[in-house]
């Protein structure tokens, strides 16, 4: 009798979606989060240049507390972590108020990068040479930003209902509903959503997979496309910055979807399709990407050097060479010399490369180029 109503209680404590100590976690953090989001209204600072310098420190330093304890890490290597928190944060905020200094635009970007490896390292244990931990990390980026994205849809339209409502009987609740329940609201989000990932692991784990699935061939179609328009249109790349960055941003998402899509890769017949996709994909982008790459080249050589430039270089030829390495290793698998683990090593042991290009550009652009 005991021993059915333990296991009972078992259940109906695996089946919660907070524990009360994660109740607790998400009250504190959320109230120092909306405070955080408080501070230029309180010094009265101008918002867009708090926030452009410090929105990484409003949620990534929770996250980071919260895998340490949930991964029950010595809290001791916190220590290192929370120096460099600090460090980043007295940097950032001491750099020259210049809106036109392309280091100090250079460093706010790359600041929450650095920060988010940051958690990644707690996520891992806290043990640096986990390197399916570091994918593991990875795939839970792609759990949360579905989970986020759901709450956002459910979050907003609760905020049109609400409003709807009080505008029906004549109150003006905006700055209000602003100042109190969007403050909170927002930084709430991530944060409830790494609790609800963590501790249901089922509730959104295939979601990311199923759909990177789905989308690797439209992609595929609309990036061959694409790079034919491109081609066809006689499109100047060497002469068009909006050109680069568009490059960029493909890169990166053919990334991710490769990522969420290798849990999906089995020997299957259907899979093996799949895995064709995602070679294709990652060919095309190499082909775009070695394009985009020439042309920053050239830009280099043409109009010289600025930090924009050398920044996106660095960035380039990171992820050129690590998608090349993931599209070998997948060319491997697909004519089964070798197995799916071999992929996700090489996706985590490439990972602490852009947190160590992220530092150079967060700390030592600033210096090397003069704060310009």
């Amino acid at each position: 009798m005991n021993t059915n109503q333990h296991q009972a209680n078992n259940d109906t404590t695996d089946n919660l979606l907070f524990s009360k100590k994660d109740m607790i976690f998400v009250a504190i953090t959320v109230f120092i989060a909306g405070w955080i989001v408080k501070i230029p209204r309180l010094i009265h600072q101008e918002e867009d240049l708090f926030f452009a310098r410090n929105i990484g420190f409003i949620v990534f330093p929770a996250l980071l507390f919260y895998f340490t304890w949930k991964r029950k890490a010595n809290f001791k290597t916190l220590i290192l972590p929370a120096i460099i928190l600090l460090t980043a944060a007295i940097f950032i905020n001491s750099l020259p108020q210049d809106e036109k200094s392309d280091t100090l635009i250079l460093s706010c970007i790359h600041l929450p990068i650095l920060i988010w490896s940051l958690v990644g390292f707690a996520f891992s244990g806290s043990n640096p040479k986990n390197i399916l931990e570091r994918v593991g990390f990875l795939r839970f980026n792609g759990d949360l930003v579905v989970m986020g994205a759901v709450m956002m849809l459910a979050a907003g339209l609760f905020t049109a209902i609400t409003m709807v409502l009080y505008n029906l009987i004549g109150m003006d609740i905006e700055d209000f509903y602003i100042s109190y329940v969007v403050t909170w609201g927002l930084p709430a989000i991530p944060i409830i959503a790494t609790v609800l990932v963590t501790n249901n692991t089922t509730l959104v784990g295939r979601v990311s997979p199923i759909i990177a699935k789905i989308f690797t061939p439209f992609v595929f179609v609309s990036l061959a496309i694409f790079l034919g328009a491109v081609i066809g249109t006689g499109k100047d790349p060497y002469n068009d910055r909006e050109f680069l960055v568009v490059f960029n941003g493909l890169l990166i998402g053919v990334m991710a979807i490769i990522l969420f899509s290798l849990s999906e890769v089995t020997k299957g017949k259907n899979n093996k399709i799949q895995l064709l996709f995602l070679i294709g994909l990652s060919l095309l982008t190499i082909i775009d990407n070695g394009i985009a790459l020439s042309a920053i080249v050239f830009r280099l050589t043409e109009y010289g050097v600025t930090p924009n430039r050398i920044a996106v270089l660095g960035s380039n030829l990171l992820m050129l060479t690590h998608l090349s390495m993931i599209a070998y290793q997948l060319i491997k698998i697909l004519n089964k010399d070798a197995e799916l683990i071999e992929v996700e090593k090489t996706i985590g042991k490439f990972l602490p490369l852009y947190a160590a290009w992220a530092v150079i550009i967060v700390f030592l652009f600033p210096v090397l180029f003069d704060y310009k």
